[in-house]
């Protein structure tokens, strides 16, 4: 951190030489609230389309359309793959099959990243994304089987394991804020996404029509960093000043886009090994949250089933998936005011959270769907709260050199979370909904 300080200290006598090299506050000023609009709608736009999936994967597994009726679809269809038998009332396929559609291309991404990724230009990584999102929406609009619906997820994935990966290394060449912009982002996704698929085919809008209507996300995603975006400045984001160093063009009007940052591909595979073991603290424990709640979200959602209620279970499984992520977005959004550094307890909360919903699942001793309702909302808030703190306690103890290639790497952990969760639900799945 040495070095960053004795840079901080010649562009401050630089400036005290020359006045004209300091810009007007009020370009200082717009040039940080351009950057930090820009990193929470890229937020918004790269997780949009995997939460869209995950809030459409019972649909997905339960209805397959009639080439000649994709127009017509229910949107509350009734689904013809259940098992009648169970109590869960179960599709014959787990809605974790979807989790890990959405989740194993990022998986592949994000081990590849720490490896050579980076060494890639930032634009046609972020086209790629944008072009994958909008594949994804219209593929799975337009499938007639589970199968072709299962491809155009793994498109979102390949579209939002990338982006996370890209947007999080841009990260470290901006100021240290654009970090709690960027999680606000995508807790924003994981409720607009949520919402929207909610709100859109509760009003009889079809699931075709539903995702269709969605394509202007990944063209607002490139609209988000080509043209709002200003090009980075000198690589310290440490403090709030080196936000406001100048103010600069768009992305689109300057060679950033080409930019190939340095300080990750520098780095000794000895450096990298060092930095690794310093990071396991953080990754740990995230991997913890994010195996715990997907593991309720993908593979008991579907089993916390009430049918003596208002809501079918298409509509009941929709609304679990709103409320997890409203709480998502609420914590995520939360770490200018309560900054969380032993995540360690958040991973022992969420774990005691799986604990109980599955002994729920398996003796059905909550009388009242409202109840589930809260702890899904707490589940989201805790997840959330790991999510920002993790990154936000690796800005400030990363050193700026090392800065890309730890966000790079410790990004791997809630996708590793995530797809050992999906692994371990499809068989429990299938064990509950052959029990009678």
């Amino acid at each position: 951190m040495g070095g960053c300080a004795g840079r901080r200290l010649s562009d401050s006598e630089g400036e005290e030489a020359n006045p004209a090299l300091r810009p007007p506050p009020q370009d200082r000023q717009g040039t940080h609230w351009k950057n930090a609009v820009g990193f929470w709608l890229l937020g918004l736009c790269n997780n949009f389309s995997y939460v869209v999936m995950l809030s459409a994967a019972h649909d997905i597994l339960s209805h397959q359309r009639a080439p000649g009726n994709q127009s017509h679809v229910d949107p509350d269809p009734t689904p013809t793959s259940h098992n009648s038998s169970s109590r869960f009332d179960c599709n014959s396929v787990s809605t974790a099959a979807v989790l890990l559609a959405d989740i194993l291309p990022t998986l592949v991404i994000k081990l590849l990243a720490p490896l050579g990724l980076h060494l890639l230009p930032y634009s046609p990584r972020v086209l790629t994304s944008g072009v994958c999102a909008a594949g994804s929406f219209i593929l799975v609009a337009f499938s007639h089987s589970v199968g072709i619906s299962l491809c155009g997820v793994v498109l979102a994935s390949i579209s939002s394991g990338l982006g996370e990966v890209t947007f999080l290394s841009l990260t470290a060449f901006y100021p240290r804020a654009v970090i709690s912009w960027w999680s606000s982002g995508t807790g924003g996704a994981g409720l607009l996404g949520a919402l929207s698929y909610l709100g859109l085919t509760q009003a009889g809008l079809s699931p075709q029509h539903t995702l269709l209507s969605m394509l202007g996300i990944p063209a607002l995603l490139l609209a988000s960093y080509f043209l709002l975006l200003t090009s980075p400045g000198p690589q310290d984001p440490g403090g709030e000043g080196e936000a406001d160093t100048a103010a600069r063009q768009p992305l689109i009007n300057s060679e950033a886009p080409e930019w190939k940052p340095g300080s990750s591909s520098h780095l000794s595979l000895q450096e990298r090994w060092t930095v690794f073991k310093g990071l396991l603290r953080y990754i740990v424990p995230l991997v913890l949250v994010y195996f715990a709640e997907y593991f309720i979200n993908q593979g008991l959602f579907e089993l916390l089933f009430f049918r003596n209620t208002f809501l079918s279970h298409a509509q009941q499984y929709r609304w679990y998936q709103m409320l997890y992520q409203a709480g998502v977005f609420a914590s995520r959004s939360s770490v200018r005011c309560c900054h969380i550094r032993h995540t360690w307890a958040l991973a022992l909360l969420q774990c005691l959270n799986l604990a109980f919903l599955l002994v729920d699942v398996w003796l059905s001793f909550l009388p009242s769907i409202y109840l589930v309702f809260l702890i899904i909302l707490y589940e989201g808030l805790l997840g959330g709260a790991a999510y920002v703190n993790t990154f936000h306690n690796i800005a400030l103890e990363t050193s700026s050199e090392h800065r890309e290639f730890a966000m790079a790497t410790t990004c791997i952990s809630d996708t590793l979370g995530i797809s050992l969760s999906g692994l371990l639900a499809l068989p429990l799945h299938d064990f509950l909904c052959q029990l009678s």
